[in-house]
């Protein structure tokens, strides 16, 4: 039996390419948004808030972020369409403080391991997850 196991980790220089991007998607969409990375445990490496963005909307994003860290990887807008049905279970979790259940949180994997979350907020659900996955794809290399 094993009792320690490996991971990767997103690196800062990692969450700051994943931001950069993201930011870069945002202004060529003229977006402003707050953008957070967190690591696997969601811990919060890197935060932006674009001139202009909502100021709440920042506490946002790092929820989505670590909500998806926290649902082992699954994007925000997934969790909410898995759990669409479920009325009690979506009441509860939309009522648990930093949980996020809609659109803008993505997964960060790299070779089908998660190594961050990047969430997004200040746009409509989709462009928020639009421009997550726009930071994520600097990472990982997807388009």
């Amino acid at each position: 039996m094993e009792h320690v196991r490996s991971s990767a980790v997103l690196t800062l220089e990692g969450a700051g390419a994943a931001l950069a991007a993201a930011l870069e998607h945002a202004r060529s969409h003229d977006l402003r948004m707050n953008i957070a990375v967190v690591d696997p445990g969601g811990a919060l490496l890197t935060f932006a808030r674009m001139d202009g963005a909502f100021a709440h909307s920042g506490l946002i994003a790092i929820d989505k972020a670590r909500t998806v860290a926290g649902f082992g990887g699954a994007p925000t807008a997934d969790l909410y369409t898995a759990l669409a049905g479920e009325d009690a279970v979506i009441r509860g979790i939309a009522n648990r403080p930093g949980v996020a259940a809609f659109g803008g949180g993505v997964p960060i994997r790299v070779d089908g391991h998660l190594v961050g979350a990047i969430g997004a907020s200040g746009g409509s659900a989709e462009e928020d997850a639009q421009v997550a996955a726009a930071g994520a794809a600097a990472v990982t290399g997807s388009a």
